[in-house]
């Protein structure tokens, strides 16, 4: 099954143009897959959906969450679609196995006055003015991690306040950047007057691209200094910034636009998010949002 990943692999980096994140897990769900036919003395020409939902069983015991499992299914659907249409089997097995129901999570947001206590911070060195300009950009214009460490210097123009990021599909969008982003960004590139402006952005150690694990392990440092929690993460700060901006403007066309959302579904979920938050304000603040220990007594009654 080796060389028939491979292939496939490749079908997503060349001809999809997936990012090395997605790809990297495609790899791992398939290789799991793999490990399991090989337990059972099979290849994928003899695959059947029952084994497949055997499969998707084991991971269920093993402890995976329901959204960790449909995406190891959808992951195998994919090989499937993908090895039928080069003439490698003659149906896709994975198309009739249903995976375990997971619940619609909204996404995880930072409220204003936490992105505000996240920031309150002056950095003295290199290393954390670096980290400051990150932490701007990931809220400031809710970048993806891959589009901002695949961010070149010449991809900004800070003059006229905006940056050209290459999201998924490689697909190209500018995204505005605020006040306290571009001074960010100038002050870290003060400490690189060297640098082309072909250079990566953000570097790790000397002029190398930073690596997605160094942005999320730096967050999760200052956001333990400063929120006594280390559960922001860098897709955190960019759900913040859509949230954010839908509550202030309701215009979700333009919170598409600077997500480089494909689709408005995809999008939709801030409304959801943004609904609940109006919510928990009426719960709080409206006078007839609570009932009296009157009224609940009168209706067990």
């Amino acid at each position: 099954m080796t060389d028939l990943l491979d292939s496939f692999l490749q079908y997503l980096q060349f001809e999809r143009a997936y990012s090395p994140l997605t790809i990297s897990a495609y790899r791992h769900d398939l290789e799991v897959f793999s490990t399991f036919l090989e337990g059972r003395q099979l290849n994928v020409a003899h695959c059947k959906h029952t084994h497949i939902t055997e499969h998707v069983g084991r991971l269920r015991r093993d402890g995976l969450s329901p959204r960790s499992v449909q995406r190891h299914l959808s992951s195998i659907r994919r090989f499937f679609h993908f090895l039928k249409s080069k003439g490698q089997v003659q149906d896709n097995p994975a198309t009739v196995v249903s995976g375990p129901k997971k619940k619609n999570r909204l996404p995880s947001v930072l409220d204003p006055d936490q992105v505000q206590q996240l920031l309150s911070w002056s950095p003295e060195t290199d290393l954390e003015k670096r980290d400051r300009a990150i932490i701007e950009l990931l809220y400031g214009s809710g970048l993806r991690l891959a589009e901002l460490v695949a961010a070149r210097i010449s991809d900004t123009d800070l003059p006229n306040g905006s940056i050209t990021v290459l999201g998924k599909g490689q697909k190209t969008r500018q995204v505005p950047l605020g006040s306290h982003c571009i001074s960010a960004i100038r002050v870290w590139l003060a400490t690189r007057p060297s640098a082309s402006r072909d250079a990566p952005l953000f570097t790790g150690r000397g002029e190398s691209p930073i690596s997605p694990r160094t942005v999320q392990r730096q967050l999760k440092l200052i956001a333990s200094r400063q929120l006594q929690t280390d559960a922001p993460y860098p897709h955190m700060l960019r759900h913040s910034f859509a949230s954010h901006i839908l509550e202030s403007s309701g215009d979700l066309r333009a919170v598409q636009e600077l997500l480089g959302h494909a689709n408005l579904s995809t999008t939709q979920v801030y409304t959801h998010l943004n609904f609940q938050h109006l919510a928990d304000i009426y719960d709080r603040a409206h006078p007839r949002a609570h009932q009296s220990a009157s009224d609940v007594a009168a209706k067990k009654e």
